[in-house]
């Protein structure tokens, strides 16, 4: 199964979300990561401006740096985008398509939009979700499927991945919620595979404060040969 996961997914790519430490940081764009992930949510653990201030975020050389809100208003979501110099925003709140339309409107072309669908045991639910934003694949260039929870993410819990085999997605997606080496072997299962898995809570020693030797040993699992020459 392991050579299975491996070749299967052999392009899939990494976001390590909820990011603080500087130090931590370098050493993941040395470890060739995707996405980074900081989160500009004052109610989570992993609130990234309570560690790092926004110049620290410009000057780190990455071209995938996402920035996480939660139901944030547009003024602060671009004047953070601006000064951080992010790459992507990921609304992971009850954002809907005339405030998307709005933000593409305003935000620069360079930075592109991940949407987040939260995933509870309701399937019809889900598919409603989706249909909500169905009017929005020309301004958003993914979508996020994450645990349903009052927390926004970051519980560390999972949903049954199975339903995203009942959904029609019109755009590539990243995987989140509970990611870890213990359910990635269900990802041959998937009819449409992301193109990213999301991980966050399941490769920490405490919130915020990553374990590096966890996370090269998952790279180790599911990436490319690139990710390990």
């Amino acid at each position: 199964m392991q050579s299975q996961i491996s070749n299967l997914e052999s392009q899939i790519q990494l976001k390590v979300c909820g990011l603080t430490k500087l130090d931590q940081i370098q050493d993941l764009v040395a470890m060739d990561i995707d996405f980074l992930g900081f989160i500009f949510y004052e109610k989570s653990p992993r609130f990234v401006l309570n560690h790092l201030a926004l110049e620290q975020i410009s000057g780190i050389n990455h071209k995938g740096k996402v920035g996480v809100f939660v139901n944030e208003t547009i003024e602060n979501i671009i004047k953070i985008a601006e000064k951080a110099k992010l790459n992507y925003i990921q609304l992971h709140g009850e954002e809907d398509e005339n405030f998307v339309s709005e933000l593409r409107q305003k935000l620069s072309n360079d930075v592109q939009i991940i949407k987040v669908i939260r995933v509870g045991n309701d399937i019809s639910e889900v598919k409603k979700k989706l249909a909500e934003i169905s009017n929005l694949e020309s301004k958003i260039s993914n979508l996020l499927f994450d645990t349903e929870s009052k927390a926004f993410g970051g519980t560390g819990k999972s949903f049954d991945w199975s339903m995203l085999n009942e959904l029609e997605i019109p755009i590539p997606y990243f995987l989140s919620g509970g990611v870890s080496e213990d359910n990635i072997q269900q990802l041959p299962s998937l009819k449409q595979k992301p193109i990213a898995l999301d991980i966050n809570s399941k490769f920490e020693i405490e919130a915020g404060n990553k374990d590096l030797e966890k996370i090269k040993n998952f790279i180790t699992q599911i990436k490319s040969p690139k990710r390990t020459t």
